[in-house]
């Protein structure tokens, strides 16, 4: 397949594109720094003969961009996917959001690192903003709590909206398992309008 990906210089686009690429896909890899630059207002254009759009955008850690332009950015991505006719859209989404009880996020819970918030926050946000995506087969990724780069085993838990734990009750998937879950699901289109988390 073609697949047009934002974000493909960062921790988790670099791996989801070399992932994709393994797989035999054709990558198109932009991003708003380095010498494949793209920005998602162009989605239209860009994306013109893809298969599926992947979206690994995420706010600066720091707070530095607000919500509302993390979130006009990803409103100017559907509307660009919609103009572009590609209807399969994987979006790299945070853990903020994830249930930690009924009704409760990881998000709102008693000494969530403030460090974090805001990008939790806004994550938070922008999976509210696909769920009232009615016309396109989008599919949002939440990683554990903890993600960082380590070993790609391919073995892996999915889950739905509930923050996923192990035994000894630490949240955690590397970068590069989280990559193959967004690879497979480009494969297997099994999420269609869903979020799904990846945990071990």
């Amino acid at each position: 397949m073609k697949i047009l990906l934002f974000g493909a210089t960062g921790m988790l686009g670099s791996r989801i594109a070399a992932e994709l690429r393994d797989r035999g896909h054709e990558v198109t890899g932009l991003s708003r720094k380095g010498p494949d630059k793209g920005d998602v207002h162009d989605t239209a254009a860009l994306a013109e003969g893809h298969d599926v759009i992947v979206s690994a955008i995420a706010p600066p850690r720091d707070g530095t961009e607000p919500e509302p332009p993390f979130l006009a950015a990803n409103r100017a991505l559907i509307d660009g996917a919609r103009a572009s006719g590609v209807r399969r859209l994987i979006v790299v989404g945070g853990a903020g959001s994830l249930q930690v009880a009924p009704g409760q996020d990881l998000v709102d819970t008693p000494g969530f690192p403030d460090v974090y918030k805001k990008e939790a926050l806004a994550g938070r946000a922008l999976l509210r903003l696909y769920r009232e995506v009615e016309d396109l087969d989008w599919t949002f990724v939440s990683p554990a709590a903890e993600i960082a780069p380590g070993e790609r085993t391919g073995v892996f838990r999915l889950g739905g909206d509930m923050l996923m734990t192990d035994s000894e009750g630490r949240s955690f998937i590397t970068a590069e398992d989280f990559a193959v879950a967004i690879a497979d699901e480009v494969d297997r289109n099994a999420h269609p309008r869903q979020r799904i988390c990846v945990a071990y």
